[in-house]
């Protein structure tokens, strides 16, 4: 089956590769709380950093070591599972054997799934952001990356929806805020509702998020 979908599916993923990067890359520049983190801050941004990297130097490879030996040390922090189940899923698209893919896929689903019923009563916040909502965010990205036969779209779209309407969201890093509103709009797009992927690009230009030039090139892009 994977051997099947194969084509389709690095199409797929590298289609939505510039958006991911758009929608999560402003994440790196919010501080890890010292309140709320016993992890170092430098490895998590390193690891980070490997995550969003499409240099193909090996780099989905180093972001999944490197966050799940973040998680070897706090294994029940919802955070790290997270990006440790959202890099390793990403494994997918480094191995042509349809087992492996599989395997990367499934595991890191896994992990996320476990990571939202962790973060669920989870009151800790990364930053300004509370880590429920990373969390969500982290895994609606993932879920709608992946294969259409994994069946995961549908559950993204509700997460991604529910860190939109979640009345903490207005308190979060302008650079959470226009990370959220970047993915809704291109999914918004992707499923052709032009008006509510410019209101949530207006949202982004009028809250001056990092994201504001990147929004407005966008919009140009739905205005016409």
């Amino acid at each position: 089956m994977y051997i099947t979908h194969k084509n389709s599916v690095t199409k797929s993923v590298l289609s939505r590769t510039s958006l991911s990067k758009i929608a999560l890359s402003t994440l790196l520049a919010l501080s890890i709380s010292s309140n709320a983190a016993a992890y170092s801050e430098p490895q998590f941004q390193s690891a980070f950093q490997h995550f969003m990297a499409h240099s193909g130097q090996g780099d989905e490879e180093k972001a999944a070591e490197a966050f799940n030996t973040l998680l070897k040390q706090e294994p029940a922090n919802p955070l790290l599972m997270a990006y440790a189940g959202a890099a390793t899923s990403k494994l997918a698209t480094t191995t042509i054997f349809p087992w492996k893919k599989m395997s990367y896929a499934e595991e890191g689903l896994a992990m996320l799934d476990k990571a939202l019923q962790i973060a669920a009563n989870s009151t800790a916040l990364h930053d300004s952001t509370p880590v429920i909502l990373e969390v969500k965010f982290v895994a609606a990205n993932t879920f709608l990356a992946v294969p259409g036969f994994m069946n995961r779209s549908v559950r993204g779209s509700k997460l991604l929806s529910d860190v939109i309407d979640n009345p903490q969201l207005e308190k979060t890093h302008a650079g959470f805020r226009g990370a959220v509103w970047m993915r809704a709009a291109a999914l918004a797009l992707e499923q052709k509702r032009p008006d509510d992927a410019k209101r949530f690009l207006n949202n982004i230009i009028q809250n001056n998020a990092p994201q504001a030039e990147a929004a407005r090139g966008m919009l140009k892009g739905v205005s016409q």
